[in-house]
């Protein structure tokens, strides 16, 4: 949701995550409404060549790259998104950070790789930090196997449904220099991207 959207948000609306469309916003009050409006000045936007670059695989895990995720986490909380990616902060790396909902654990998925994905798909409206005003519709699985390491080298596997499953794929793709305008229906394109246009205008002249 674009900036200048924040001060009237009713309780019909929607937050985007890095990105997707999840649940009703609450009223914001001023302190939050700043913090997000600084987080999103952080995130790249359409345009960065970053965005459209694969990311490298990481190979250290230390305090620094714990240090990082932290901070990701902060920022993606602050900016009232579910996920974020390495390169939507500029650092070409294939990690990213989610949170499925408020107050619930921060998971984060260094060198993902979808080992599984059910044949039932569905269509569901997203948003992206990066893309400003545009909310899509995209096809994705359900269902997913995903394996990774955490923060610490650790392997894990994860099997996830539903919207868990969507902001994962959503987030890998990113790690694959793939937007969601990319996945759009193209008939919703071209509003996608005038909607888009109009609120990174508005936000370089306020």
């Amino acid at each position: 949701m674009a900036d200048q959207e924040l001060q009237e948000l009713d309780p019909a609306d929607t937050v985007a995550d890095a990105d997707i469309e999840v649940s009703p916003a609450p009223k914001l009050d001023p302190e939050t409404i700043a913090r997000r409006r600084e987080a999103l000045r952080r995130v790249r936007k359409w345009g960065d060549p970053v965005l459209k670059t694969r990311a490298l695989e990481v190979s250290r895990f230390d305090d620094a790259l714990r240090t990082q995720t932290a901070t990701m986490g902060a920022l993606m909380d602050d900016a009232l998104g579910v996920g974020l990616a390495a390169t939507q902060v500029g650092l070409l790396q294939r990690l990213f950070v989610y949170r499925v909902m408020s107050g619930a654990p921060l998971n984060v998925l260094v060198n993902p790789v979808i080992d599984w994905s059910s044949k039932d798909e569905e269509w569901l409206e997203e948003g992206c930090l990066s893309l400003p005003a545009v909310h899509v519709d995209v096809e994705r699985p359900v269902h997913i196997r995903v394996s990774a390491q955490d923060e610490w080298g650790e392997h894990i596997s994860i099997e996830a449904s539903g919207l868990e499953a969507r902001i994962i794929q959503h987030e890998l793709d990113h790690l694959d220099g793939t937007l969601i305008l990319d996945r759009t229906p193209r008939s919703q394109r071209k509003d996608a991207m005038r909607a888009m246009r109009e609120a990174l205008a508005a936000d370089e002249h306020p």
